[in-house]
């Protein structure tokens, strides 16, 4: 099991940063969209559409393995959009960056109890430890979960861990009894006997969406439109394929080994389409409740859903 984990945790610990060709682009300023990404089972339709070649050269996918990199690439304008949680999205617009959520995305995020913890329901995390990372999506569904079992925040301990592979190391040597995982950590703590008591999609909200600059909307509209179709493109390719075909992207990407492979599943991603407004409204109360947005703010306002209608 450690080898697999190092495995998996291998993208996360490598540099990020643009490569030599973007560069190039950027030092030419000719027209290229640069969208950025973690490795996040979120951008998997558009992975796939790059390898079956339905994405230009003009569009590049910048992967990160640091959510700081990827922001403060986002703020330098060294990237024109992301892949990001809705909260941060609202952080950004808060902090008085000027972005639009251009559409929703569809990987879930899980609720992950210990194997030797014996919870196997939410309501049972009552006086439990759970790790998070404080203000941020994982947080935000924790606290989400805790409300459908009918506890408050109040009722556990929260541990505060941001780096997503120290918090499934700490849930698999029984140092918190339960955390929040992205697949394919949460996979791998399924097939070592953990419990998986819900994610978000199971509890009806969406947490992820594609977001872009102003600038870049107004001045790359073209290019976004033609991310959105290849987008559609992946979407309708998973439909039809199986976890094999894409093993490629998933190891390579996303951190999965061939041992999970077998006992992974691919999300049932939807073509694109706007946020909804109970999860945004979801989260802006959410946010609202910490002090981190002000009271007055509109969350629909961020919304450019011109590249996603039907």
């Amino acid at each position: 099991m450690r080898k697999l984990v190092a495995l998996a945790l291998l993208p996360w610990l490598l540099l990020s940063g643009c490569s030599g060709d973007e560069a190039e682009q950027q030092k030419s300023g000719s027209a290229v969209l640069r969208l950025g990404v973690m490795p996040s089972m979120d951008y998997l339709p558009l992975a796939v559409a790059q390898r079956e070649g339905r994405l230009s050269g003009r569009i590049k996918i910048v992967r990160f393995y640091s959510a700081n990199e990827r922001d403060s690439a986002l703020q330098s304008r060294n990237i024109d959009g992301t892949v990001t949680d809705l909260t941060g999205a609202m952080l950004h617009k808060a902090g008085g960056y000027d972005l639009r959520i251009t559409s929703r995305c569809d990987a879930p995020f899980y609720i992950v109890a210990g194997a030797g913890t014996g919870i196997t329901a939410l309501k049972e995390l009552k006086g439990r430890s759970i790790a998070v990372s404080g203000h941020t999506v994982i947080d935000f569904c924790v606290d989400a979960a805790l409300l459908l079992a009918g506890l408050t925040p109040e009722d556990v301990e929260k541990v505060e861990i941001n780096k997503i592979p120290l918090r499934f190391e700490m849930l698999r040597n029984a140092r918190v009894d339960a955390t929040g995982l992205p697949d394919p950590l949460a996979t791998m703590a399924r097939v070592a006997g953990d419990h998986i008591l819900t994610d978000n999609r199971s509890m009806g909200f969406s947490v992820t969406g594609i977001v872009f600059s102003q600038q870049a909307i107004d001045a790359k509209a073209d290019l976004i439109g033609e991310l959105y179709q290849g987008y559609n493109y992946g979407v309708e390719y998973l439909k039809k394929h199986t976890v094999m075909d894409v093993a490629d992207i998933l190891k390579a990407e996303m951190g999965f080994t061939d041992d999970i492979l077998p006992h992974s599943s691919l999300t049932d991603y939807a073509r694109a389409a706007a946020p909804e407004e109970k999860d945004l409204h979801m989260a802006a109360v959410w946010l609202k409740r910490g002090g981190l947005i002000p009271q007055d703010f509109d969350p629909s306002l961020m919304v450019d859903a011109r590249f996603v209608r039907p």
